[in-house]
């Protein structure tokens, strides 16, 4: 036999091979944090609030306002106090009432309320202009922590989350958290202040995880979750984020967007 026929004997099984097996992993999303530090921008809302649709729309151009240069990584937190008010928000769940209530605690003023914008945990009153100076701000901060982030499709549809947090003082102290959100979400509202009206939803988180302490600045959070079928797979997105441990400060923030188009594969289970 030839020896070119019998190299590609040898070699073509094992290279079918190894494409198989990584064929049957499924896509891989992975993204790591930078050097700088990445603003993570923080939207409480509800759907029975008729001032939240504007501030929606601020958070969903953040990022495009923001640039190639901007580091800028949003979640929508629909709170569920509006809902005795008439309309009962979907995407609203009690953890995330606790949230905006634990972020007050290190604010001047404990108010809780719609819509109200907090960047790296702080509050951020006068969203429509200062945002973007807020962004910038923590932006120019070197990053004390690293983050890694990945997700792959697992078994029986569900969903495989990676999150790990190192930070570059082994004493820094923290709390690593990870989330899932969801866009281009389209709800037709019945009742309320906002009654009769089509609303878009970008970012809205569906699944909330942690905290995870950091130990000797370090953390990990890694967790099989299942996907429900009413959540567009397609659009959905990963988030983690480490939170300092005394107080709101954020400390790093990373999210899917970098690798969005392989990430878009992994939560559609590879399809």
């Amino acid at each position: 036999m030839n020896i070119k026929y019998r190299l590609a004997a040898t070699f073509l099984p094992i290279l079918l091979s190894a494409m198989a097996a990584q064929a049957a992993a499924g896509p891989r999303c992975e993204v790591a944090s930078g050097p700088r530090t990445a603003a993570l921008v923080e939207l409480y809302s509800s759907e029975g609030c008729s001032s939240c649709p504007p501030a929606d729309q601020r958070l969903n151009a953040l990022r495009k306002e923001a640039g190639a240069a901007g580091l800028v990584v949003p979640l929508a937190l629909h709170v569920t106090y509006w809902d005795r008010i008439g309309w009962t928000d979907p995407l609203a769940q009690p953890p995330f009432d606790a949230r905006q209530a634990e972020l007050l605690r290190d604010q001047r003023q404990h108010v809780a309320y719609t819509p109200q914008f907090f960047v790296g945990g702080k509050e951020v009153r006068g969203w429509d202009a200062q945002l973007p100076a807020a962004i910038a701000r923590i932006n120019a901060t070197p990053a004390t922590v690293n983050l890694r982030l990945s997700a792959k499709p697992g078994r029986d549809g569900k969903l495989l989350l990676d999150a790990q947090a190192g930070a570059v003082d082994g004493h820094t102290g923290g709390k690593l958290y990870l989330a899932v959100s969801e866009s281009g979400i389209v709800s037709q509202v019945l009742r309320g202040e906002n009654r009769g009206a089509t609303l878009r939803h970008d970012a809205a988180v569906r699944l909330w995880l942690g905290p995870v302490p950091l130990v000797q600045g370090r953390a990990s959070l890694r967790r099989e979750v299942s996907v429900p079928p009413s959540w567009r797979q397609d659009r959905l997105q990963a988030v983690a984020f480490v939170q300092q441990a005394e107080g709101s400060t954020i400390l790093q923030a990373v999210g899917m967007a970098p690798c969005a188009s392989v990430a878009a594969g992994v939560f559609a289970g590879g399809s």
